[in-house]
């Protein structure tokens, strides 16, 4: 009996275990996380409500498709940095679990089987945007004009090292630290080196986008020194573990317009910040040219892009943190990155770094 071209080309492909079948485009949105289970450091796909081993789900993927053998990086930085290469394969695990739940499988777990880590740890660089939204830029007195065009941004680094902690890890409000503020951010991901970048160019550098709590503290941020009087950025944003930083990486490639995104800060599950990220005065591709215009950024690196109003110190009257306060960040597209804060007397001994 002679079949036809078609019902041959379907057995073919059964043969090579429906490889051909399974698209190697983004057609099933994923998010990326560094996660715990079991005792093991992890790299892993954020699939619906499931986290996926990435090493142990490509390894089943290939052996259902019968794929040519591929090693996917362990560790987020070298995922990012690999990334042109490697997404074809992780859309392919995408496009093949969406409708899947491989129960049982040891790569596969719920949500609530693993701990989430900050996503990358640790950037080389984490750059900040100082009142890079309207509505703050106003609330802090702020009444120049001012034109992304014409205008250099105000930025500040933290150190990632230092400053970096994971999701629902507690922020340690130090002795005498009174005006702790809640500052919920979009971080930007770097994909590639980046040196000079024109702004028509920058979405072309970003790997994707996540979570960062800028932890302020109100108090002490002017010198009295006497050679160089005027506020201490240092002092003021640089406190240990004052990077809160996750759950989740999204590949911009499913977050694909970065100037409409919903953010919104709650504290004890009260509103503090509502807004958008079509407030920003410098949007991400001038951030991106201007700080590239001085230092060259790499694969993983962050900048955190700035909040908007409803900060505490412009509330009338002010408000601010106290142990047991619990402040949550979500972005639309993205999740919810929680930090409870807590007296620094209750920090462990020996949590250097947090």
């Amino acid at each position: 009996m002679r079949r036809s071209p078609v019902i041959l080309s379907l057995m073919f492909c059964a043969l090579l275990g429906g490889a051909s079948l399974v698209s190697d485009k983004p057609d099933t949105p994923f998010k990326l996380a560094t996660f715990e289970a079991q005792g093991k450091t992890r790299v892993g796909m954020a699939l619906g409500d499931r986290m996926l081993d990435l090493s142990g789900a490509n390894a089943y993927v290939e052996k259902q498709l019968g794929l040519p053998a591929m090693r996917l990086p362990m560790e987020m930085r070298d995922l990012i940095e690999q990334y042109p290469a490697a997404s074809k394969r992780m859309y392919q695990i995408a496009n093949y679990l969406k409708d899947r739940k491989a129960n049982g499988q040891a790569f596969a777990f719920t949500l609530d089987q693993v701990a989430i880590k900050a996503p990358i740890k640790y950037p080389y660089n984490l750059m900040n945007m100082a009142a890079n939204y309207w509505t703050h830029a106003r609330e802090m007195g702020v009444n120049k004009d001012v034109d992304q065009d014409r205008d250099d941004p105000f930025i500040f680094a933290k150190s990632p090292r230092s400053c970096i902690v994971d999701p629902g890890t507690p922020f340690y409000i130090p002795e005498g630290r009174d005006r702790i503020d809640w500052e919920g951010e979009l971080a930007i991901i770097m994909s590639k080196p980046a040196f000079r970048v024109p702004k028509q160019k920058a979405l072309d550098y970003v790997f994707g986008y996540s979570i960062m709590y800028d932890v302020s503290d109100r108090g002490r941020r002017n010198r009295k020194d006497p050679m160089f009087p005027g506020p201490d950025w240092f002092s003021g944003k640089s406190l240990d573990g004052a990077a809160p930083f996750g759950p989740f990486i999204v590949p911009k490639e499913f977050m694909t317009h970065p100037h409409d995104i919903h953010i919104m800060t709650r504290v004890n599950g009260v509103v503090k910040q509502d807004g958008n990220t079509s407030d920003m005065i410098y949007d991400v591709e001038h951030q991106i040219a201007f700080i590239s215009s001085i230092m060259t950024l790499y694969p993983g690196d962050v900048i955190s892009s700035g909040t908007m109003g409803g900060v505490g110190v412009a509330r009338k009257p002010p408000e601010f943190l106290k142990p047991g306060d619990v402040v949550e960040i979500s972005i639309d597209g993205i999740g919810t990155l929680k930090t409870p804060i807590a007296a620094m007397s209750q920090r462990p001994a020996g949590a250097g770094g947090q």
